[in-house]
């Protein structure tokens, strides 16, 4: 299943919109007034599916992520120089990245390719494809990549 993970440039709080492949909205996401950045997600017919929430007091980025009201795992950044990193908690996931921080690959515990997560350029907005074989990975892995946004638009990036 493809996903286009497109923000809304003019927004008071973070809020994107997630295309299907048929160009169709299949996920509306809001960001709300919290300490650290707090995304809900609905789906298509008005149903709360997600959440993002940012621990906050802590020394490097960690966010917590929801499906169907449960914490289903977690996203942290780690300490790097040059290569972004983080350790994704979540389905026994792990995650890399690439030295731009535009392209993602999400594994599963026995190597194969859970999503892909591209950030596509020349935009007015950041906007991400999210490629998951499987369709029941996509909203984790839409999970992961807001997440992910959200930690670099905490740097400013």
């Amino acid at each position: 299943m493809k996903l286009l993970l497109r923000q809304r440039v003019f927004a008071w709080f973070d809020s994107y919109d997630i295309y299907d492949e048929d160009g169709s909205v299949c996920y509306t996401v809001k960001g709300q007034l919290s300490w650290g950045h707090c995304f809900r997600i609905w789906d298509a017919s008005g149903a709360e599916v997600g959440m993002i929430k940012q621990a906050v007091l802590t020394w490097l980025p960690r966010f917590d992520i929801y499906v169907g009201g449960r914490c289903v795992g977690t996203i942290r950044k780690e300490l790097t120089f040059f290569k972004p990193k983080f350790t994704l908690d979540m389905n026994g996931w792990t995650i890399d990245g690439d030295w731009f921080e535009w392209d993602y690959s999400i594994r599963s515990a026995s190597g194969e390719i859970v999503a892909i997560i591209s950030k596509e350029l020349l935009h007015w907005s950041d906007v991400y494809a999210i490629d998951a074989p499987n369709p029941s990975d996509a909203l984790p892995a839409l999970l992961v990549a807001l997440a992910i946004d959200a930690e670099k638009c905490s740097r400013g990036d």
